[in-house]
């Protein structure tokens, strides 16, 4: 049984996801980013592959095997298509490493900057939260993020050679004493030695970089890009003050819209008391941004805004939904959860926006139009799956569709004209893995819950579950989701498609308090938290078991963070349901926690 068990995840892990991917030549080629899972490496491969289509989108050419980028950190194509920029790290000896700036054009790499050696910064920032690489309209210069350099410390006592000479001046300032163990703030979970982050804009003809100055010192920026002028930079701030508080999972942490000229002159263009993220120009010089309030739940519904080009006012695109929004169509509208819009999202007019977020049990794609506020879902309908765009380039959209019998895979579509974007029409581009026979047998069930004997603001839930084809009744296994306010969607997932191969259902439980079902949903669970999200789960598992061939005795637990939190509370409560319990650094015990979380707030 146990070989059974790691054969099967042998098999899954040979299956690729997409990380992104970009569209060139007004959509007539793609150049797609993706990684899959190095078991002898022990860390994930990323590869690029690329598609050449007709007019009617049909592959007519693609790569003959994929190209390892493993060692990329950031890529970015320029503007007019001549260059595309690379941020690559590679080893120096055993521990050290080295970051490189590098600039391409067709064959030739015509720039390589060697950052480390510069040393007037730290590392790059690559990841989702600070991370940039842009370019300026004129494909002049790029902008990217990376960490403050610190001054030097060294010991009161330790002996050391004498201070070289200086001379003119010139030399590094002098180490700063008894500072090497002093604690420094980085801002958590998954952005541990990030302190305090600059701006850098490289100018390729003199190959020089330049930390921009006029931000306050309390401010840590992010998401830049250049205005489309190039003589400024906008971006996202976050506050340091009091102290620095998690961003990852965290998108309520006060934050602004900035702009900044190249040579140091700051405005805030956001209001007070919002959290912010994602600045975008339209092809007509309208900046967008998402907002929400500024504490309570870690995250919530967002609204989309906008600066008018020329105008000091900001004006909602799309507000905060409490409950749920008719829209084009009639289709119900849950609110705002990305946590970022696509690097390129406007139609070519700049007068539409598109844009993927969670729907309940799907990711689903609108276009939103900026006028009026229209909204159209425009996901791919052909079966039930999750559709979240990668891209758009002169109207042509680039997307993945994934379910949890499918892998994500790449499909592109000509937006139509205004008022006519429901007749899209999605063409697959990527072609299926092969798959084992019993991910294919598989069921997706979409459970909609009420509880009918609570009085509440909020009684309605959702619920995801995956059936294998067996002989008799599947063990179930029952999933409830971290956060607590996110959410699961039907979407491929390698630890459901194992279960299902080794015949066990899954479960995933969207409770009273996840994202996607309006912010009526999320505000429900505080002060509600181990009472109504475990109730939801019992009552999930009992309608389960009641409505769909599930062995009653045989039914375990499983979830990490705050679903460890719950699964507990589940084992504890209802030992004669649940057989077995396994939890992934559950939360357990929250008061030792408070002092050393990242998280003290929630």
């Amino acid at each position: 049984q146990l070989e059974n068990i790691i054969n099967a995840y042998k098999t899954l892990s040979k299956i690729p996801s997409v990380l992104g991917g970009k569209l060139i030549k007004n959509g007539s080629k793609i150049s797609s980013r993706w990684s899959v899972r190095n078991l002898d490496k022990g860390k994930n491969t990323k590869f690029l592959y690329n598609y050449v289509l007709n007019d009617s989108f049909n592959v007519i050419a693609e790569s003959e095997f994929g190209i390892d980028i493993s060692n990329e950190l950031l890529s970015s194509i320029s503007p007019q298509e001549t260059f595309k920029a690379v941020i690559r790290e590679e080893k120096d000896g055993k521990d050290a490493k080295k970051q490189y700036l590098e600039v391409w054009k067709k064959n030739n790499l015509v720039h390589s900057i060697d950052l480390t050696a510069l040393d007037i910064h730290g590392d790059v920032y690559a990841d989702g939260e600070f991370g940039s690489l842009d370019w300026s309209q004129d494909e002049s210069s790029i902008v990217y993020v990376a960490e403050k350099k610190l001054p030097k410390v060294e010991s009161y006592v330790k002996r050391k050679a004498d201070d070289k000479p200086k001379i003119n001046g010139s030399g590094e300032a002098a180490p700063k004493k008894g500072e090497e163990y002093l604690y420094r703030q980085d801002w958590g979970e998954q952005l541990v030695g990030k302190y305090l982050s600059v701006i850098v804009v490289c100018k390729l003809q003199t190959e020089t970089c330049t930390i921009l100055e006029g931000l306050p010192d309390s401010w840590c920026p992010g998401q830049v890009r250049f205005s489309p002028d190039g003589q400024s930079v906008v971006g996202v701030a976050w506050q340091t003050e009091p102290r620095r508080l998690g961003l990852m999972f965290c998108t309520n942490r006060p934050s602004c819209i900035f702009t900044l000229t190249l040579d140091g002159h700051m405005k805030k263009v956001s209001v007070e008391g919002m959290a912010v993220r994602s600045p975008r120009f339209s092809p007509n010089g309208d900046l967008m941004w998402l907002q929400r309030s500024t504490g309570g739940p870690h995250h919530a519904c967002h609204a989309l805004v906008m600066l008018p080009n020329g105008q000091r006012e900001v004006t909602t695109v799309v507000g905060v939904v409490q409950d749920e929004l008719k829209i084009v169509g009639g289709d119900s509208f849950y609110g705002v959860y990305c946590a970022a819009l696509p690097n390129r999202c406007f139609s070519a007019d700049g007068k539409r926006i598109l844009l993927s977020t969670q729907q309940q049990n799907e990711v689903r794609s609108y276009v939103v139009d900026l006028d009026g506020g229209r909204i159209v879902d425009i996901s791919n309908k052909s079966k039930p799956c999750s559709t979240t765009i990668l891209d758009i380039k002169s109207d042509v959209i680039l997307a993945t569709c994934s379910s949890m019998t499918t892998p994500a895979q790449l499909h592109v579509a000509r937006l139509p004209l205004p008022g006519d974007e429901s007749s899209i029409r999605w063409v697959a581009v990527s072609s299926l893995p092969s798959l084992p026979g019993a991910i294919h047998a598989s069921r997706v069930e979409y459970m909609h819950l009420t509880h009918t004997d609570q009085v509440s603001d909020v009684n309605s839930f959702s619920a995801i579950l995956m059936l294998p084809k067996v002989e008799g009744k599947a063990p179930l296994l029952v999933w409830p989701h971290g956060g607590p306010h996110s959410g699961f969607v039907n979407s491929f997932s390698l630890e459901a498609a194992l279960f299902a191969m080794l015949g066990i259902a899954t479960l995933q439980i969207n409770y009273r308090g996840s994202t996607g079902a309006g912010q009526s949903s999320v505000s429900f669970l505080p002060k509600r938290v181990g009472d109504a999200d475990v109730k939801d789960c019992k009552y999930a598992t009992e309608e389960a078991l009641n409505k769909y061939p599930l062995d009653r005795n045989r039914v375990t637990l499983t979830g990490g963070s705050h679903g460890g939190f719950l699964v507990t509370h589940l084992s504890g409560q209802y030992p004669d349901l649940y057989k077995a319990v396994v939890t992934r650094n559950p939360v357990t015990d929250v008061a030792s926690m408070y002092n050393s979380t990242d998280i003290a707030d929630w």
